[in-house]
This record gives C-alpha cells, sequence and structure tokens, in this order.
C-alpha cells in the first residue's frame, strides 16, 4: 500500500503535521494579550475542536515517524531532509504549541534591554508600559516570579529578538522560532557528521518530541543541543579547541551542556594526555562563559539560578515524586526529605556520568555514546523533568548507535511523551494515560520485533571513533 511506503509515511505525517498547526490556533499556548486576530484566544467549543484535531494530527505524525523508520532500518527509504522539511514546514507559523515557555524566553530579553536583573527576579517585574509587557502577562504561574535559569548567550539572543520586534508578541514568538529553525540545521549537520544516515536524522530530528518542542514549542533546548553536538563533532575530528568553545557557548545557553565537556576532555586524553584533557577543554569552555557574561552585561548571575528549576515539582521527576511520598509520610513537612533525595538522584547521576567517561576513556564505549547515556541519566535522576529534556541524550545517541538497543527504546519514550502535554501546554491526568498506553504498546513492539541491522561507516576524522553499542 502507498500509505506506508516511504513516500506516503512523508506525506501522511506531513498531513499530520498540518493538523497539529491548525489545531493550536484554537487550543494552542495563545498569548493572553497581543495576539489577536490569529493567535487570539478561543471560546471553549473552539478550543476543544482544535484540541482534538491537533491529537489526530499528532498520532498521524508519530505512526508515519514509526513506519518511516522501520523502511530506514531496512533499507528501503531515503530522503530524510525532504521528509523533514514536509513535517517541520507547518509548525512556522503556528502558535506556541504544547508548552508557554516561549514568552518568559521574550520577557527575559525584555528584562535585560530595560535594565532588569534577570538573574534576581522573574518576568513580573516588566511593567505595563516596557517591552515584554504582554508577553510577561502569558507566562505560565510557576515562572513570573523565577529568575532566569539560562545564560547568557540564549539571553543574547532574546534581547536582540526584543529589539528587532519591538517586544510585540507575534513576531518576537515567530522570530525566536525562526532560531529554533537554526538550532535544527545545526544539529541536522552534526548529527549527518557521524556518517550514520538518515536513520541517525529519524532518531534525532524527524523525531516528533524533537518537531513539536522545538519547532513547535520554540524550545531553547534545540540550541543547546546544537551547539553541544556540533562542538562534540568538531572534538572528535581534532578540533577540540574550537569545539570546547563551541560547547561553552551552548552551556551558556543551558547548564546540561557542560556535561559533554566531560567526555571531550576523554577524547582530547586518548589522543594526547589525560593532563591536557581533562585542564584545557574546560579552560576554553569557561573563558567562552566569561567572555559571554561580560558581553552580555547580564553578570554572572547565571551561577546562582541554576536550581531555582528544581523547585518546582513535575511530576515526570523520579526523585522528587519519591521524595514528596518519603516526605509525607515521615514527616508534617516533606520538603527536607524530597530535597535531600533529590540531591542523591543529582549524586547517583554524576557517578553514572563519571563511569561512563571512565569507561570512554578505557575505550569500553564510545565517548559520544557514553555523552548521551549520561545525558539520559541526568533526565532521569533530575529533580524537574519536562518531556523534552529526554532529547539532549536522543540526540547524541542518535548521532552514534540509532539502531541500538537503547536507540530503539529512546524512540519508544520519545513516542509515549509527545503526548504527555497538551497543545496549550497543560498536563492532564489522561495525558499521562495516553503516554502510558503508547509507552507499553511501544515496548511490547520492541520485545516481538528487532529492527534489522547493517553496517554503517564511520565519520572521517574520527580517529578514535567507535560506534560501540549499535548493531554493525
Amino acid at each position: 500500500m502507498w500509505v506506508v511506503s516511504a513516500s506516503g509515511c512523508r506525506w501522511l505525517g506531513a498531513g499530520g503535521s498540518l493538523a497539529v498547526a491548525v489545531g493550536g490556533y484554537a487550543a494552542g499556548a495563545l498569548p493572553v494579550v497581543g495576539g489577536a486576530p490569529l493567535w487570539a484566544p478561543r471560546a471553549t467549543g473552539t478550543e476543544t475542536a482544535g484540541a482534538v484535531l491537533a491529537a489526530l494530527g499528532l498520532t498521524l505524525l508519530v505512526a508515519a515517524w514509526w513506519r518511516y523508520g522501520v523502511l530506514l532500518a531496512r533499507g528501503t527509504a531515503g530522503g530524510a531532509l525532504g521528509t523533514l522539511a514536509a513535517w517541520a514546514g507547518p509548525l512556522l507559523l503556528a502558535p506556541p504549541l504544547h508548552s508557554a515557555d516561549v514568552y518568559s524566553y521574550i520577557a527575559q530579553g525584555a528584562m535585560v534591554l530595560e535594565g532588569h536583573d534577570v538573574y534576581g527576579a522573574g518576568p513580573s517585574v516588566l511593567g505595563p508600559g516596557e517591552l515584554g509587557a504582554d508577553a510577561a502577562a502569558s507566562v505560565g504561574g510557576n515562572w513570573t516570579d523565577t529568575p532566569a535559569p539560562y545564560g547568557p548567550v540564549f539571553l543574547l539572543v532574546a534581547e536582540a529578538v526584543v529589539k528587532l520586534t519591538g517586544g510585540a508578541v507575534v513576531p518576537a514568538v515567530l522570530l525566536l522560532r525562526l532560531v529554533a529553525v537554526g538550532a535544527l540545521a545545526l544539529t541536522v549537520w552534526a548529527v549527518r557528521g557521524f556518517g550514520r544516515g538518515d536513520g541517525a536524522l529519524w532518531l534525532a530530528v524527524l523525531n516528533p518530541l524533537f518537531l513539536v518542542h522545538v519547532v513547535g514549542g520554540a524550545h531553547n533546548d534545540g540550541l543547546m543541543i546544537g551547539l553541544m553536538l556540533g562542538g562534540v563533532l568538531l572534538a572528535v575530528r581534532g578540533r577540540w579547541v574550537l569545539g570546547s568553545a563551541l560547547v561553552g557557548c551552548a552551556v551558556m545557553v543551558k547548564s546540561p551542556a557542560a556535561v559533554a565537556l566531560l567526555f571531550i576532555a576523554v577524547v582530547v586524553a586518548r589522543r594526547s594526555t589525560p593532563v591536557k584533557g581533562l585542564l584545557l577543554p574546560p579552560a576554553v569552555a569557561g573563558a567562552v562563559a566569561a567572555a559571554a557574561s561580560l558581553l552580555a552585561g547580564t553578570g554572572f548571575g547565571w551561577l546562582g539560578t541554576q536550581s531555582v528549576a528544581g523547585a518546582i515539582h513535575t511530576p515526570l521527576s523520579l526523585t522528587s515524586d519519591l521524595g514528596l511520598a518519603l516526605g509525607t509520610l515521615a514527616a508534617d513537612d516533606p520538603a527536607p526529605v524530597k530535597g535531600v533525595v533529590q540531591q542523591l538522584g543529582l549524586l547517583a547521576a554524576a557517578a553514572v556520568i563519571a563511569a561512563l567517561a571512565w569507561r570512554a576513556y578505557r575505550g569500553r564505549i564510545d565517548p559520544v555514546l557514553g555523552l548521551g547515556y549520561g545525558l539520559v541519566a541526568l533526565v532521569v535522576l533530575s529533580p524537574m523533568v519536562q518531556p523534552w529534556y529526554l532529547l539532549w541524550g536522543t540526540a547524541v545517541v542518535a548521532a552514534v548507535a540509532w539502531r541500538s538497543r537503547g536507540g530503539q527504546v529512546l524512540a519508544v519514550v520519545s513516542a509515549a511523551l509527545v503526548y504527555e502535554t497538551q497543545p496549550a501546554g497543560h498536563t492532564p491526568w489522561y495525558g499521562f494515560a495516553a503516554a502510558g498506553a503508547v509507552l507499553a504498546l511501544g515496548l511490547l513492539w520492541l520485545r516481538r520485533e528487532r529492527r534489522p541491522a547493517a553496517a554503517v561507516p564511520l565519520p572521517s576524522g574520527a580517529r578514535d571513533h567507535r560506534a560501540a553499542g549499535a548493531p554493525e
């Protein structure tokens, strides 16, 4: 049947993406003010119809993506870049989807421009006459008074967006989405550089979780991933100074990218000396961080705001859920117990990352694959987890081992998590139910049918690069 062919998957997914975008005009994360006429809030009935249309479209997109991955693994499909354009295109002009975080970005950029301390206050400090005030009115309740957890590189980007658009909500959102598309292009370049072909792109960027949250939601995680993965690719190719600088820029978007420096250190240490590996890549990245902090004029306040997100409880955080449960049972105030469990989770994540780095140094696992698994461990054990955080490690694993068992499991989890949030950014109980059902079905499918494997060439210039964990 044509519909299950590669061409059929391309257009089925494009239709699904279009339905997600059209549904978003009624049920997306629409601005409270400043979005008229197209992005104005809708009546309840229209919003419900839009949500249903978006859910159906999302299901078509997930189904087309999964089938396309099977065809890629069998060697009967290609043209991933054309498919990516067909699936991402409909989302470009849609309102923010599945999250209102983009309004925080605009408000924080306006705070920098207006002279507010973005690391000392939240978007609520913006007055009615100031730039970004309309965006601040649409910021989610948890973030209204929360200082920015982002680094100065991203704040420079946000400030430039506000300056170019005058803080008008719709143009600012669309310009930030253009930044997300640039991040998508950077990620595509980096993933293709590792030489794993269209299949790697399938898991990394054709992934509905990436399309919905990086393109549709304009999350800055896409920029972090693109810079980080590009830096790692350069380091693997022997250009570790430029690679470390690029990762330093990624850290100055979101701090979890710092994990990549450890594995760049492993690459350098294996080719030179352990001292050079341990000292020089962090030194280069540190110089970039210092320069960015001074250039942005925001100072080094980002060092003190990296834990603010942990104060917000997200149900996907296993350590927060466990800590809250234990704290409720053990004391009247669960907060202290919850805090201890969260810290233990971070220590466990650090131990896993250190063990993976040691294995990579000993040649038992590919350093890039170790980085991918380390980032996944960090997400699983973090005090705050959002669905799109899984993309940090998934994109890295995809670049070198998309056909490994780990890559397949990440694909299943990605397909499940895309259902967790609704187009408006809410997380209702039925979102978790849908995600659980997809997860169970996907794991059952993996148990019954493993995708075929074939040899894939190593990327050029990767002298110590081995795709450990990828079936050859």
